[in-house]
C-alpha cells in the first residue's frame, strides 16, 4: 500500500493523506457477499446514547468475511483484491475450486491467481491457515482463533501480525502486536502472513467533513464546558481543571486507569502484559 500526498490548494488538502488505493483491483462487491448493515449509531435498544460522538457518516453494506476457513483441503484462488468500509484492511475474494465464492481478509504478498487452502497439512504458504501446533517457530500469523472451531477474533486489523514463540504441552507461546505475551491452543487456527494495508495509521483526514463522512461526530473538550456538565468545567478563562487528575463527564477517573477486571479467567494465560 502507499499513501497519497497533498498539495495545499485547500484548507481541507493541507494535511491531508489518503490511502492511494493502488492495490485495489475491483470497485464493485460480489453481490452474493454482501448484506445489510445496520448502525446503532452509539444507542442501545431503548434509543438512549451509551457511545457519544457516533451518527452519520455514508451508508454502508457489510462484506461477509470467512474467519473461520472450514472449507479444509479445497483450493481456492485469489481473483480479486476489493476495498472494505467496514475495516482498515483490505479483503480478497476466493473463488474455490467447488465454485464457492468467499472472502478473506488479505494477506501481504498474495496476489491475484495464488492458490491457498485451509486445514491441517496444508503447506506453509502466505494465505493458508494451518492448526498453532504445525507452524513453525518465529512465523508471522493473523486471524488466530481464542477458541478451536470459533473462528479469527485476535490479530485481524490492518498491518497486524503475531509471532510463534514456544510450544509446550497443549499450548502455543504468542507474541501479539501490543506486545502482550500469552498462550492459545494448540489446536486453534491461524493464517499465515501479515496483513496487508500497512501504511493504515499514516491516513490523515484534513478537514472535518470526512470525519463525518466515517460517522464520527465532533468531541468537544470537558474543560470549555459548564461545571453542570463535566468535572472539568467552569472557572473564569482557561482555568485548570481544578481535579487532582483528569475525570470522565460521569466522574470516573480518566486517562490511565485500567478498566480490565482483576479476576478475569483468561489472564491464567497471559505471560506478560500488553505494554
Amino acid at each position: 500500500m502507499s499513501i497519497r500526498l497533498y498539495k495545499s490548494y485547500t484548507p481541507g488538502t493541507r494535511n491531508r493523506a489518503l490511502s492511494a488505493f493502488t492495490e485495489i483491483t475491483k470497485s464493485k462487491p460480489e453481490k452474493s457477499l454482501i448484506q445489510k448493515n445496520h448502525r446503532n449509531k452509539g444507542r442501545n435498544n431503548r434509543g438512549i446514547i451509551t457511545t457519544r460522538h457516533r451518527g452519520g457518516g455514508h451508508k454502508r453494506r457489510y462484506r461477509l468475511i470467512d474467519f473461520q476457513r472450514k472449507k479444509y483441503s479445497v483450493t481456492a484462488t485469489v481473483a480479486s483484491i476489493e476495498y472494505d468500509p467496514n475495516r482498515n484492511a483490505r479483503i480478497a475474494l476466493l473463488h474455490y475450486s467447488d465454485g464457492e465464492k468467499r472472502y478473506i481478509l488479505h494477506p501481504n504478498n498474495l496476489n491475484i491467481g495464488d492458490i491457498i487452502v485451509s486445514g491441517s497439512g496444508s503447506p506453509l504458504h502466505i494465505g493458508n491457515t494451518l492448526p498453532l501446533s504445525e507452524i513453525p517457530l518465529g512465523t508471522s500469523i493473523h486471524n488466530i482463533e481464542l477458541i478451536p472451531q470459533r473462528g479469527g477474533q485476535i490479530v485481524r486489523a490492518a498491518g497486524t501480525s503475531a509471532k510463534i514463540l514456544a510450544k509446550e504441552g497443549n499450548y502455543v507461546t504468542l507474541r501479539l502486536p501490543s506486545k502482550e505475551v500469552r498462550l492459545i491452543h494448540k489446536d486453534c487456527f491461524a493464517t499465515i502472513g501479515e496483513i496487508s494495508n500497512n501504511d493504515a495509521f499514516l491516513v490523515q483526514s484534513g478537514k472535518a467533513g470526512r470525519t463525518r463522512w466515517l460517522g464520527k461526530r465532533p468531541t468537544v473538550r470537558g474543560s470549555v464546558m459548564n461545571p453542570c456538565d463535566h468535572p472539568h468545567g467552569g472557572g473564569e478563562g482557561r482555568a485548570p481543571i481544578g481535579r487532582t487528575r483528569p475525570l470522565t463527564p460521569w466522574g470516573k477517573p480518566a486517562l490511565g486507569m485500567k478498566t480490565r477486571k482483576n479476576k478475569k479467567r483468561s489472564d491464567a494465560y497471559i505471560l506478560r502484559r500488553r505494554s
